[in-house]
């Protein structure tokens, strides 16, 4: 046991002296030089402070132990004050960055600061608490001259005013306080984003009364070798042609007189009323309509080789667009007040102005009908809940048109057989009407829908009986009293 253990101890002594032996001759192959010495960074940005500063404003800084040496990397920029062994005085020179580092005694950097000097802000904070107490609007500055505002406002209203205030003030008394818009940063958050149901009511109502009377003469009188051919014909130029109406033709061999009379009235009632939701500061569109073709011209080749052959032609087609259009803007300035940024129309084919085209190489003609248009664009403030006519028109055009033979249409008796009566009278109102409503999201089964208590008749219904859809009673409702005696569910007239 004994001569085991020495062995081991020689072994480890054997180790040592050549471990020392390498080091030795590694020292002396290196010509006996020093090792390097490591290089440290004493001081730096990585454990600075951000510290915001006003031009002309400061900050008092306390240490915990003395200091030895303060370090400004621009004083023009800030400079650093030293009252006393552990406080410090930074003060804000003019607009940028620079940092400021501060060290011990032993020359350990103690403290760093990276400072950011900006203009002063302290007036649109005082303006945006003074006009929107509620609000939680943070005013920072940006770089050299811009400007963040972050937080929570409780309505857009709110968060647009503070950005407002903050455009105003940024360069107050300067030709481009306005211009500086683009300066601030709106990163305001709203509480509420309120949801606006506008519903637009498009109704119009036209009268059209017509009436042509006139006296249609032709013939010819002769007297001894004279003769005289007369032929009078009403132009009616009040709607340009004759209309279709009752006649009635006196005459002989000699002269022929033939009665136009007609009188037209119709009536026209267009009602349109589209609904559309959106959030409060978003743009919502709603269409509800289609597009016909329009014939704008033909495209023509020209005739092949083959003599006698027509040159073939191609329509070319353009497709317009009519229906119910809605886009509004809604804007939720208060509890129960909305700014409405609206545009409606109303659109739909109309037979008046129509345009007819003919179709080159053949005899035929192409009708293209017009577009009756009711437009209205605006912008409105309204409550929740109220309604406001925000475009009307009440228009009547007369005219009345009397055409004859000059002379004899002034006869006392006889002057109604030689001249033609036409007169037209229209009469239109129109009143647009928008209500909004500050709407909150509801269940599937409290909403309702056109096609609700609907069912398809069965085949014998139909044809024995003529019926278009069955009648039962609606599911989920209360059962009627007993004193009703009709009917109910979904009817068809």
């Amino acid at each position: 046991m004994a001569t085991a253990t020495s062995i081991r101890r020689t072994a480890l002594a054997l180790l040592i002296a050549a471990s020392s032996a390498i080091a030795l001759g590694a020292a002396g192959a290196a010509g006996g030089e020093p090792p390097m010495p490591t290089i440290t960074v004493a001081a730096g940005d990585f454990a600075s402070r951000p510290v915001a500063l006003g031009v002309s404003k400061s900050v008092v800084i306390d240490l915990p132990s003395d200091i030895k040496d303060v370090l400004v990397a621009d004083p023009n920029i800030a400079n650093a004050v030293v009252r006393s062994s552990r406080r410090v005085y930074i003060i804000g020179i003019k607009v940028g960055q620079t940092n400021v580092f501060i060290f011990d005694a032993e020359g350990r950097q103690m403290a760093g600061f990276d400072i950011a000097v900006t203009r002063d802000l302290n007036g649109i904070r005082a303006a945006i608490r003074q006009v929107l107490p509620d609000a939680d609007i943070r005013v920072e500055g940006i770089g050299t001259e811009g400007v963040i505002l972050s937080g929570t406002a409780q309505s857009q209203a709110e968060a647009q005013q503070a950005y407002d205030i903050a455009v105003r003030l940024l360069n107050a008394g300067t030709a481009d306080a306005v211009g500086n818009g683009t300066k601030v940063v709106n990163a305001i958050v709203v509480r509420a984003r309120d949801q606006i149901m506008l519903r637009v009511t498009v109704a119009e109502v036209e009268r059209d009364v017509i009436k042509q009377l006139g006296m249609n003469l032709s013939g010819n009188l002769g007297f001894g070798t004279a003769v005289v051919n007369f032929n009078n014909t009403n132009p009616f130029t009040a709607t340009g042609q004759s209309l279709s109406g009752s006649s009635i033709t006196i005459g002989n061999n000699s002269v022929s007189a033939t009665l136009q009379a007609m009188e037209q009235a119709g009536v026209i009632h267009t009602l349109a009323e589209p609904s559309l939701t959106a959030i409060s500061g978003e743009t919502a569109t709603f269409v509800a309509g289609g597009e016909f073709p329009v014939l704008s011209g033909f495209s023509c080749n020209a005739a092949s080789s083959t003599p006698g052959a027509p040159s073939t032609c191609q329509p070319s087609i353009e497709f317009k667009k009519f229906g119910v259009g809605l886009n509004f803007t809604p804007v939720v300035l208060s509890e129960g007040r909305i700014s409405l940024k609206v545009m409606t129309e109303v659109s739909d084919l109309s037979a008046n102005n129509a345009l007819a085209i003919s179709v080159p190489g053949t005899a035929q003609s192409v009708t293209v009908p017009s577009i009756r248009t009711r437009r209205a664009e605006t912008t409105v403030e309204i409550p929740s809940g109220g309604a406001l006519a925000m475009a009307g028109m009440i228009q009547d055009d007369t005219k009345h048109q009397i055409n004859g033979f000059p002379g004899l249409m002034e006869l006392p008796v006889l002057g109604p057989l030689f001249k033609s009566n036409d007169y037209i009278n229209q009469q239109t109102e129109l009143m647009v009407l928008v209500k909004p409503f500050i709407v909150r999201a509801v269940a599937q089964k409290d909403l309702s829908k056109p096609d609700d208590g609907f069912a398809n008749p069965s085949d014998p219904a139909t044809v024995l009986l003529g019926r278009l859809n069955r009648i039962y009673g609606v599911g989920g409702t209360v059962d009627p009293p007993d004193s009703y005696r009709g009917r109910y569910g979904f009817i068809l007239d």
